[in-house]
């Protein structure tokens, strides 16, 4: 064989090893991101003014990113308000103001390419166009723009019209959300009231709604009256049925959710994690303080919750009242590092102990849970809270980071280090477009079990590549394959750089071999 061929059968080799490199990355960093949906969705939003559309797209949206599905709105109003710098008056919404229907119809489409942008650039799964959409023809054009811009992977359309024939509900929407909006700042409020009544009258002119004849083949849920009836058609796909799922388990009367960690458990006084000890002195002391506290508040048919653990049930028989045991409400399950102290854990496991800093939302326990292993556990708990009315959740402190993010709409990254402390509660009081929260401590002393976010090198585990004859995958120090183990971080894809620097090795190798 001629140099040349050698040098080539050598670079050859190179360049298909560091191939299936880059093949086997992009798998585990698509494995760690969970797929819900088959193709984008966009939900759109039907209905007049003051009908709830914008509170049901932002409880979705954090409903959605909170289960793993990047969600994102594309509020048209807001397109509105950046094109026209000041609202005057109804009139813009006239339906025979010419310039005016220019310039929300640009205004819809500019919203409409930042949705397909949205999905083709930042990988998002779910986008929600928050408008009246009120008619027939600006329905066309979304379904338009939808079928022309998924040629590539189709986008699914997903219609949620809401309708609200009692009045007092639209007065009360009018009153707390859409007076306090930008169009009306600085406003009286009789006028801003009289403008906005107007306003909706514009719409109504135009105004066509879904009809269930005519408009059978689309994918759609009407919700009437904020949820009094509904009327769902062709649900096609699994993230369509989770939507529906929701918005048939959520309404808007006024409640309370307290949320609170057990009292100090004997396993907290010598920081070992997990187990099922009992209460510390100073635990039960905060149970009879959490009686007296709940009983302080008055609350009519209060519902309490605890795990199947001994601490949350300890704590919650201080109350006097009877209550629900959810096994769904357990803490999370630390696995072969249960009952171990953090110094432990770093001793016998610090590899593990190093991957969990690296991405604590994903990571995994050995024989264990991760907290997106939680949070799909505690699906069903905060489907029943927004069922329920006034609750005390008795929990522990991953699960209760769990369902702070939810309420808060907070990321992934942000959920595993949200501050939950020991002997206090936390009174949610959901409010039209968020959670207004009151942290309340009992006075009762307690050790800290929080944990900072450590400050994490930037570099990252070594991988040793195995090569067979049957397959070529990564391991990482446990021997986890990492097609399995989606939690285990993962090195980034191999540059062009990277390969052209492997070629000027190889050459160098092959030179020196055969001087």
């Amino acid at each position: 064989m001629c140099v040349s061929c050698q040098f080539l059968i050598h670079l050859s080799v190179c360049v298909c090893v560091c191939v299936c490199v880059c093949v086997c990355v992009c798998v585990c960093v698509s494995a760690s991101v969970p797929q819900f949906t088959n193709s984008p969705t966009v939900i759109v939003m039907v209905g007049l003014p003051a009908r709830g559309k914008t509170y049901i797209s932002k409880k979705l949206t954090r409903y959605l990113n909170w289960i793993g599905v990047p969600t994102k709105v594309f509020n048209v109003g807001q397109y509105r308000r950046d094109a026209t710098q000041s609202y005057k008056s109804y009139e813009f919404f006239r339906p025979d103001n010419q310039e005016a229907m220019k310039i929300r119809k640009a205004c819809a489409i500019a919203a409409l390419k930042d949705v397909c942008a949205y999905f083709m650039q930042e990988q998002g799964q779910v986008a929600v166009f928050d408008a009246t959409n009120t008619t027939i023809e600006r329905r066309e054009v979304i379904l338009s723009f939808a079928k022309e811009n998924g040629y590539k992977v189709r986008w699914s359309v997903y219609v949620c019209v809401s309708v609200c024939t009692d009045l007092s509900c639209v007065c009360v929407c009018a009153q707390q959300v859409k007076l306090s909006s930008p169009d009306y700042a600085g406003c009286d409020k009789e006028e801003a009231v009289a403008d906005f009544l107007k306003r909706i009258e514009c719409y109504k002119v135009t105004y066509i709604s879904l009809n269930d004849e005519k408009d059978r083949c689309l994918s759609y849920i009407k919700i009437f009256n904020v949820g009094s009836r509904y009327l769902v058609n062709r649900v096609q796909d699994h993230i369509q049925s989770r939507i529906v799922y929701y918005l048939m388990n959520i309404h808007v009367a006024p409640r309370f959710i307290y949320l609170t960690r057990h009292g100090e458990s004997e396993l907290n006084l010598v920081g070992r994690i997990g187990g099922d000890s009992g209460l510390s002195p100073q635990g039960n002391k905060f149970a009879s303080a959490l009686g007296g506290y709940m009983r302080s508040q008055c609350i009519r048919d209060l519902k309490v919750w605890t795990s199947h653990m001994k601490r949350t049930i300890q704590t919650a028989e201080g109350l006097g009242v009877p209550y629900e045991q959810w096994k769904a409400l357990n803490e999370i399950d630390a696995g072969v590092c249960e009952e171990m102290t953090y110094e432990e854990i770093q001793d016998h496991y610090p590899e593990e102990f190093a991957l969990r800093d690296q991405n604590k939302y994903r990571y995994r326990y050995p024989k264990g849970e991760s907290y997106e292993d939680l949070v799909q556990r505690l699906e069903p708990v905060i489907m029943e809270l927004e069922r329920q009315e006034n609750v005390l959740v008795v929990c522990h402190q991953a699960v209760m980071r769990c369902l702070l993010a939810y309420f808060l709409d907070k990321s992934a990254a942000e959920l595993p280090y949200l501050k939950c402390p020991l002997h206090t509660v936390l009174k949610l009081t959901p409010v039209a477009y968020g959670c207004k929260v009151e942290s309340i401590f009992l006075n009762i002393e307690a050790v800290n079990t929080h944990r900072d976010k450590p400050v994490v090198s930037q570099h990252m585990p070594s991988y040793r590549l195995i090569c067979t004859k049957s397959n070529t995958s990564f391991v990482d120090h446990t021997g986890c394959q990492e097609s399995q183990c989606s939690d285990v971080p993962t090195p980034s894809p191999t540059s062009n750089k990277t390969l052209q620097d492997l070629t000027k090795l190889s050459l160098q190798l092959y030179t020196h071999t055969h001087r």
